[in-house]
């Protein structure tokens, strides 16, 4: 491993090793020049930037760039540390990715990043009061803040003919709250600002306090219908730290049961968009093959989402031989009857009418904002966590080539996830094929923990790739889990793909990007 991250690590660096990942100190003058040479000269892909609070035991804060090496599996993580002061130079002018993450360490730690065109509050709205942040160490998490009356400023489109439609947070349909603000020229989107935060539930401060158990239950609910996903990620962190060997047959059984959660959810989501065009038979098409792949997944784990599923070092549940055969049976049947339903979609004149060129992504905008998962993949990213940073037993499950499309409108995305489908039948199928035998956890395992250490979790939930960073301190204990949901990126740049759309194109638009509400508001 030092062999390969020599390159990326400046020469006067003092490096720490942390199983997978490279650590160093970097002075606040040169953070800037070194992360930009990271991302802009070696291509290294921003995985997220967070701070933690350890003013306590060495009287500083610290604020972490995560990078990842696709390929090699590898985390380069320079720091910086703010001892006595609460600003640090913001890095958003030369990686625009990064400006949520310093609105978010701005508004949780109150450390103010210095050159942020964007200096509003995220996640927490007005009625939380200025100056207490819920992040750091000496916050009560038990005592209720009082409640402000604060303002939030909306940007402003001016000029003859221009007015504004606010939308939310509370929808017609049975779906988490979002404010969309539109500013519109006759029936054209002219500005379209997303406000979010309204399903924030203290996750990260949770985090800190929770038994181990329930610290993964937790992560079950960063957003609900990626509960496999986020626990896998965050177990794999845990794993990680506690030098964890997860049995063979519990890393095949990941496997299935990710591409079980992965494809009811492109099952829903194909549907559904479908459905806002108005074309009911894929609607209830896709429906009704997500409500099969629902029940499946009760059946073999007597949950729907796939919850209590993931432990530290394994599973809960097994798949036997008979209902492994009955699973083979179910995907065969799954793929053709889904064929079929795909088969007549593609046909629909009136269908491709009303996905095709609506809501378009640029690649400069997806590659500038970091975008992932099924939207970054419709405009040709090839960005995949489970051979970019394979897990579980991806890397013996060979996978085709990433699916991509070129276009990045909806009719992009919806292909996308058309192919992403089919794929995941393949692996399943190659999995169960494969599964070895043998046990599914580590039993009886006594947990311990490593001090003062770090550990990623990277996962490719069905919207993109979810991240967890846990750290530990000098007990073992976990002080700080920062869970990265796909949604906190993509969300940013459905105001660029709104833009001179029209308002009865938002809906089919925020669809086929199905970001999770709960998942960027943690």
């Amino acid at each position: 491993m030092i062999k390969k991250i020599q390159q990326f690590i400046p020469k006067d660096a003092r490096v720490e090793f942390h199983d997978n990942s490279a650590t160093f100190e970097v002075s606040t003058l040169e953070i800037k020049k070194v992360v930009s040479d990271l991302y802009a000269n070696k291509n290294l892909s921003l995985k997220l930037i967070t701070a933690t609070d350890e003013r306590t035991k060495k009287g500083y804060f610290k604020i972490w760039y995560i990078f990842g090496m696709p390929k090699e599996n590898l985390f380069i993580i320079p720091f910086i540390l703010l001892k006595n002061k609460t600003e640090f130079p913001s890095i958003s002018l030369v990686i625009y990715e990064a400006l949520n993450y310093e609105r978010k360490i701005k508004t949780f730690f109150g450390l103010t990043s210095i050159g942020c065109h964007d200096k509003r509050p995220i996640i927490l709205h007005e009625n939380w009061p200025i100056g207490i942040f819920p992040l750091r160490k000496d916050y009560d998490w038990q005592k209720r803040p009082q409640i402000a009356s604060g303002t939030y400023s909306f940007q402003k489109v001016k000029g003859e003919g221009i007015y504004e439609i606010p939308v939310g947070p509370i929808h017609a349909g049975i779906i988490e709250p979002g404010h969309f603000r539109f500013s519109v020229a006759g029936e054209r989107i002219v500005l379209l600002e997303p406000r979010l935060g309204y399903t924030h539930k203290g996750s990260e401060k949770l985090f800190e306090v929770l038994t181990l158990n329930d610290k993964v239950k937790l992560s079950e609910k960063i957003s609900g219908d990626s509960s496999f996903s986020h626990s896998l990620a965050f177990c794999q962190a845990l794993e990680k730290l506690s030098d964890t060997i997860v049995p063979t047959r519990a890393r095949y059984l990941r496997v299935i049961y990710a591409e079980l959660e992965r494809l009811a959810n492109h099952f829903g989501d194909i549907g559904a968009i479908m459905m806002d065009t108005g074309f009911n038979f894929g609607g209830a098409g896709g429906t009704r093959l997500r409500e099969m792949v629902m029940q499946i997944n009760e059946r073999i784990t007597g949950s729907r989402f796939l919850r209590g599923v993931n432990i530290i070092g394994g599973l809960t549940k097994d798949i036997d031989d008979r209902e492994k055969n009955k699973l083979f049976s179910e995907l065969k049947n799954l793929s053709k009857d889904f064929s079929e339903v795909i088969g007549v979609a593609l046909n629909s004149t009136s269908l491709l009418n009303r996905l095709k060129g609506t809501g378009i992504l640029s690649a400069e905008i997806a590659k500038n904002h970091g975008v992932v998962g099924v939207a970054g993949k419709a405009v040709g990213i090839i960005n995949d966590a489970r051979v970019n940073f394979p897990y579980a037993a991806y890397d013996e499950l060979l996978l085709d080539e990433i699916v991509t499309e070129q276009d990045g409108d909806v009719y992009a995305r919806f292909l996308v996830r058309i192919k992403e489908a089919h794929a995941s039948i393949k692996i399943m199928e190659n999995a169960l094929e494969k599964l070895p035998k043998g046990d599914i956890n580590m039993q009886n395992l006594n947990i311990v923990f490593k001090k003062n250490t770090f550990a990623m979790g990277v996962v490719e939930g069905w919207r993109g790739e979810i991240a967890y960073f846990v750290t530990t301190d000098e007990n073992g204990s976990i002080s700080r889990v920062v869970p990265r949901d796909p949604s906190l990126i993509n969300w940013a740049v459905l105001r660029d793909v709104g833009f001179d759309n029209i308002i009865p194109d938002f809906p089919l638009i925020n669809k086929s990007f199905n970001l999770s509400y709960s998942g960027n508001d943690l």
